[in-house]
């Protein structure tokens, strides 16, 4: 069999594994990404990582505003792809993108489908407190992450994991996981597999709100969105008006009012939830660097009892 024509579509961090296997499996005859944006302090025009890595690779690069006017699967058609491989692209691909090439488009997805279809799967995953997760490689349909499942390979989540820790681990599956299944899916040895009805949870897009701690909720959920929000939106929450980010926490057992000082010392704060406690360890006041609670506690007194958070 000849070496497949393919179409790739990606964007951050997350899609360069994925490219780089297309790269081993096939001709990757075209790379759609996202337009150049401004990043950092300066607001410098930043491109894709994706994009420079299509440019190094000598791949015609489009960066298409919008997929659907212009008709934008006309630039595409003049390549004749077999297939669209589609990783963190970030927009949803019109039905004309998606019945172009013949073999269809695939998703390298990163999540173990149907759990957790949508924009933060990663994130959330965390957030709901998930022992697993991974990647699922999926042919692609109109609806949000609904289509037919091609494989999935797994990944644990360990108990000191963020999103910042897992991400680079997921990229890299995704990478692994076209190199040993897309070929078989082209050469029609692999069939798509129906997702179940079953088991749907949505992974929304993350907004800053998300980080804000609300001591009202079991401190065990709090120290999961910590991890999950890590590196943004992070955890934070206010004192005199002020904002408070929170770095490190361990969870507690105690008891009391929500948002009520437990104890402050060198071992913490322990802020009283709805169910259990939060130990607060490394902190940064607005405008400040990162301190350990100790540290913090030697320029701002907060009594057993007061409930100086969220304020």
């Amino acid at each position: 069999m000849s070496r497949p024509r393919i179409v790739f579509m990606g964007t951050p961090d997350f899609a360069v594994s994925s490219l780089e296997a297309c790269f081993d499996l096939g001709d990757v005859v075209a790379v759609v990404t996202q337009p150049d944006k401004p990043k950092g302090r300066g607001n410098t025009v930043t491109a894709p990582p994706v994009k420079e890595l299509a440019v190094a690779r000598g791949v015609p690069v489009f960066q298409p505003a919008k997929l659907r006017t212009p008709p934008f699967v006309e630039e595409l058609r003049r390549f004749s792809p077999d297939v669209c491989v589609v990783t963190a692209y970030g927009r949803i691909l019109p039905k004309d993108i998606l019945e172009l090439p013949p073999k269809g488009c695939v998703n390298v997805h990163g999540s173990l489908l149907p759990r957790f279809r949508g924009a933060a799967p990663i994130q959330w995953s965390i957030a709901h407190g998930d022992t697993e997760t991974g990647v699922s490689l999926m042919v692609m349909d109109e609806g949000l992450d609904t289509g037919p499942v091609l494989a999935m390979k797994r990944l644990p989540i360990g108990p000191e994991d963020t999103s910042a820790t897992m991400y680079p681990k997921l990229a890299a599956l995704g990478g692994e996981v076209l190199r040993e299944f897309l070929p078989a899916y082209l050469s029609g040895a692999l069939k798509p597999v129906p997702q179940p009805s079953e088991g749907v949870v949505l992974a929304p897009i993350i907004e800053k709100e998300e980080g804000k701690l609300d001591f009202t909720r079991p401190a065990i959920a709090l120290e999961r969105r910590l991890r999950a929000f890590t590196p943004w939106p992070g955890a934070f929450t206010s004192m005199g008006g002020k904002l408070v980010k929170v770095h490190r926490v361990k969870v507690a057992q105690g008891k009391g009012a929500p948002g009520t000082v437990l104890s402050a010392g060198a071992e913490g704060i322990e802020v009283a939830c709805g169910e259990g406690s939060l130990v607060l360890l490394d902190i940064q006041l607005e405008g400040k660097r990162v301190m350990k609670a100790a540290e913090f506690l030697t320029g701002h007194k907060l009594a057993v009892g007061s409930q100086p958070f969220g304020t």
